[in-house]
């Protein structure tokens, strides 16, 4: 009897650990997530307001999750409140819609700035020389658990939803990146997914802006996308959900691989833009006759 006694509480003391997780998440999902929360929603992701109802309670639900999971620490005497950790969740959880993926489960932190912070970047010199360094970031994805964020800026990415900039998609999206075994731009599709298609697709628009930013051509997607495959994943997510009328119209098979991945078709939440002005023709005929 007491052999017995002792395996039962050895197997519960092992099962309890996973247990008692799971209870607790099912009971913070069990609650309907509150109104001032969704009036955050509401306020600084314009897309929500014109999603499908059912992706409207996805987003909902997934804010919920990543509440009760993740740690918010402020920096530098910043205070964290409600609505800041609302408005970073349901960004970040914006490129988890209609994906049956686990709410960033290598995530466990996101460190908030007031602004911009400077992070100690060594660079490496010829002959392998290192020169300490110092640079200003508005985010950085780190791959021990942790996403540090820029309140500014992260502000600057909810009040315009069109500009292509948004440091919580961007970094975020290093986040599913790394979920591959490390950032390179080749985020896991699933078991079955086209990675052949996938990697020319990115590898050919990669090398597109790469001839962009350096002859300073203009382009849909921000040419920091040019720096690596990683970051161009992350710029293009950020066009992606923000300029989808655009980066559908002059990268069509790069949006669909997006919208494959991601399983959402964000030009839904967004009217196209206006289309540009049609020329004068008084002006055609001056500079043909001029």
């Amino acid at each position: 009897m007491d052999a017995l006694l002792l395996v039962g509480l050895t197997l519960l003391a092992l099962v309890l650990p996973w247990l008692i997780p799971r209870w607790r998440l099912r009971r913070a999902l069990a609650r309907p997530l509150p109104a001032s929360a969704v009036a955050v929603l509401e306020r600084q992701i314009p897309p929500y307001r014109h999603m499908a109802p059912d992706l409207q309670a996805q987003l909902r639900r997934l804010v919920a999750q990543f509440l009760h999971q993740k740690k918010f620490i402020g920096c530098e005497g910043l205070v964290v409140d409600d609505a800041m950790a609302v408005t970073i969740a349901g960004q970040a959880c914006m490129l988890l819609l209609n994906r049956p993926s686990k709410v960033y489960p290598a995530l466990h932190t996101i460190l908030v700035y007031p602004s911009a912070f400077v992070a100690r970047r060594d660079q490496v010199g010829p002959g392998g020389v290192v020169t300490p360094g110092r640079q200003s970031m508005l985010g950085e994805s780190w791959d021990d658990g942790r996403v540090v964020l820029s309140w500014d800026d992260v502000q600057r990415g909810a009040a315009d939803w069109t500009d292509g900039h948004n440091v919580v998609l961007h970094e975020f999206a290093h986040q599913l990146d790394s979920e591959s075994g490390r950032a390179n731009g080749a985020p896991y599709l699933g078991h079955h997914a086209k990675y052949r298609e996938w990697s020319e697709v990115l590898a050919r628009d990669f090398q597109a802006l790469r001839w962009q930013a350096t002859y300073r051509q203009h382009s849909v997607m921000d040419h920091y996308g040019a720096t690596s495959p990683a970051e161009f994943f992350a710029v293009a997510t950020e066009t992606f959900f923000e300029k989808p009328w655009q980066m559908a119209q002059h990268h069509a098979e790069l949006y669909a691989e997006f919208s494959q991945y991601y399983g959402v078709d964000p030009r839904l939440w967004q009217a196209p833009p206006p289309a540009p002005p049609e020329p004068d023709p008084h002006h055609l005929a001056w500079h043909a006759h001029g």
